[in-house]
């Protein structure tokens, strides 16, 4: 009999959609059990060159600003956090809307 190796994979947990707008918008806290998320910038529209997100990861509530991390449209990426801190988002280009999807990874 043969053996087929799985994947890496972790358990998914709660998803929040948060909006990306020209404005600073948090998530919810993490949950007790998350040091790690999953983000992908999702529905940002118009594509441009300069199309994305800028994010903050801190607690208690984070407030993102336009010079903090860039997270372009594109692939998912994974961030370690601290169960009790939450992320902030805000448009790179003020003109570019759509959502920060997170996935808690518990």
């Amino acid at each position: 009999m043969s053996y087929l190796p799985n994947q890496p994979a972790s358990r998914l947990g709660t998803v929040q959609n948060i909006p990306i707008t020209a404005t600073s918008t948090p998530s919810a806290v993490f949950g007790p059990q998350t040091y790690q998320i999953r983000c992908v910038v999702s529905q940002a529209t118009p594509v441009t060159g300069t199309a994305g997100a800028r994010f903050r990861i801190s607690e208690p509530v984070p407030v993102a600003l336009v010079t903090d991390t860039f997270l372009p449209i594109g692939p998912a990426e994974y961030f370690t956090c601290t169960p009790g801190q939450a992320i902030a988002v805000i448009s790179n280009d003020a003109s570019v809307t759509g959502f920060l999807v997170v996935t808690e990874i518990v």
